[in-house]
């Protein structure tokens, strides 16, 4: 009497010889191997985003104040202005000058560009003039504005930067304009402290 059997092609005779050949499990240092690329990767890729795309700062004093104040941390876009031009109102950090002494030597500053390349700018009182018009500062700011500005054609790829806290701020007015190459990037996001989160 034959005996009774699997067909060596049926599904049960399949499983059976999958259950057999199941492979063995990774070893010990395959696994150490993949988590040490996986960090390494996502460190690469953490240091890139940090010097090409987005880098935060802290705010170590009042000139930009109340837009920015003492302890705040900020959001910078260091791709802002690939494709585009600063532009009038416009916060950016970027390399402090050399010509920059009010204070304890620092490697950057924050400020808001009012004037453009190529444009007359100038003040009376607490108004600043651009092309001989008043500039109306649509943002937060205080007065008064103290120091004021000479007259002066601001020379091409060259910005003229200013604390909001126009009284009590070391910019263009004691340093002179910046040049576009030291823009490091735009402003845009308050991270810090977070029941202030948002755009600036």
């Amino acid at each position: 009497m034959a005996e009774a059997g699997l067909d060596e092609h049926s599904p049960e005779a399949a499983a059976t010889e999958s259950t057999a050949e199941a492979p063995h499990s990774r070893s010990p240092w395959r696994w150490l191997i993949e988590w040490i690329a996986v960090i390494a990767v996502a460190a690469l890729l953490a240091v890139g985003v940090r010097t090409f795309v987005l880098q935060t700062f802290f705010i170590p004093s009042g000139s930009m104040e109340p837009t920015l104040m003492i302890g705040d941390r900020i959001l910078v876009f260091k791709l802002a202005y690939t494709f585009s031009s600063p532009q009038t109102g416009d916060v950016v950090v970027f390399k402090a000058p050399p010509d920059e002494h009010c204070g304890p030597p620092v490697s950057d500053l924050v400020k808001r560009i009012v004037g453009l390349p190529g444009q007359w700018i100038s003040s009376r009182g607490n108004t600043i003039f651009i092309n001989h018009r008043p500039l109306h500062q649509t943002w937060s700011h205080w007065n008064p504005l103290g120091t004021q500005i000479v007259p002066q054609r601001i020379a091409p790829d060259h910005y003229f930067m200013l604390g909001d806290n126009h009284n009590n701020s070391c910019d263009s007015r004691y340093w002179g304009t910046l040049p576009g190459s030291d823009i490091i990037g735009k402003v845009i996001l308050k991270i810090w402290p977070l029941s202030q989160f948002g755009t600036i």
